[in-house]
């Protein structure tokens, strides 16, 4: 029998384990997955492109657990009443195909896209930094804010976005929360200024570009989110030309990546690299860092896996009848008039 988890279960987990501490667990699962990097059967995203959004699936799978997520992204979407990420995944038994669990992922990849965003910057961020600037502060910005807060010690966040109201949406999530200091911004320039880290996340489908290398200053680490496909990036090229260029899956970012401005031969390094010690993270306390992050399905593939553990410990979940239970399970055809006998009674 399959396990659905919806977006209640979800927030029934967040509720009963804390966010902070949700966030500690999956950047564990994300660091012990990307170790085992050379155990995934990896490959790049399946995206269809429209004029208004994307719709991808997400595959990867080690030797006992596939999972697949189902994702778009439709900017325009909050015309229509539609979140602009919407999102559901599978965890499956690889030696059986068995589809263990169908998970709600529209909450959860906004909290992998958080725990992932502070598993790089831990490597790649200078240890004293506090001050994050964040640029676009729409629906995943409340969970790069609380991630980076918990549980890589930022105190002040810097904020800036076009569209005002979705700020002050922000400032009335965060305020009150210890420790924590927010100042709003009346340009990506301002906001940027002083800042140790600056996170963009911003949604439109286009070239844009957000930061400016003149916006750079010496030791910044920049977690750019929101450049994630073809045609969308939101980070000059000479950002990029002057920082050290960390990816997740190479072949991927080349193509979504704020990176795909870049010629083929652009020197980048595969995150787990990094985790795994072969190569060099930050290398100087001056040295600017670029995450080009784009999302990776390993990401998913952790989330599922404790979205799994996490559900069966607190018993929530419901059982779904996906697929027949059968009891000869060659007699798929009998499936149809047993369930026909049960209607006519």
């Amino acid at each position: 029998m399959t396990t659905l988890l919806t977006t209640q279960d979800i927030a029934r987990i967040v509720q009963r384990v804390g966010l902070p501490d949700l966030l500690r667990r999956l950047v564990g699962y994300l660091e012990a997955d990307y170790l085992r990097w050379a155990e995934f059967d990896k490959t790049p995203r399946v995206a269809a492109h429209s004029a208004d959004g994307v719709i991808e699936l997400m595959p990867i799978a080690d030797a006992s657990l596939y999972t697949f997520k189902y994702v778009n992204g439709h900017p325009k979407n909050h015309r229509v009443g539609l979140p602009t990420v919407m999102a559901f995944g599978v965890l499956a038994d690889v030696a059986t195909g068995a589809p263990v669990l169908l998970s709600e992922l529209t909450l959860t990849t906004a909290m992998r896209t958080a725990a992932t965003s502070v598993m790089v910057a831990k490597r790649l961020a200078r240890p004293d930094s506090r001050v994050m600037a964040l640029i676009g502060n729409g629906a995943q910005s409340e969970f790069q804010a609380l991630a980076f807060h918990h549980l890589l010690g930022i105190r002040e966040l810097r904020l800036f976005d076009i569209d005002t109201a979705a700020t002050a949406r922000l400032v009335r999530h965060l305020q009150g929360t210890p420790g924590l200091t927010l100042t709003v911004c009346a340009s990506t320039a301002e906001a940027v200024r002083g800042a140790d880290i600056v996170t963009t996340v911003t949604a439109d489908k286009t070239n844009a570009t957000i930061l400016t290398p003149d916006m750079i200053e010496p030791g910044m680490h920049i977690n750019g989110v929101g450049g994630d496909c073809p045609g969308k990036t939101e980070l000059h090229r000479g950002v990029l030309e002057m920082a050290r260029v960390i990816c997740e899956f190479e072949p991927q970012s080349r193509i979504e990546g704020d990176m795909q401005q870049m010629p083929a031969d652009f020197p980048v390094t595969e995150f787990w690299r990094v985790l795994a010690g072969d190569a060099p993270g930050r290398e100087a306390p001056e040295q600017v860092t670029v995450f080009d992050s784009v999302g990776f399905a390993l990401e998913d593939f952790s989330a599922l896996r404790l979205l799994r553990d996490v559900s069966t410990q607190l018993g929530l979940g419901a059982p779904l009848d996906l697929i027949p239970q059968m009891a000869d399970p060659k007699n798929l055809f009998g499936e149809l008039q047993l369930h026909g006998q049960r209607q006519a009674a």
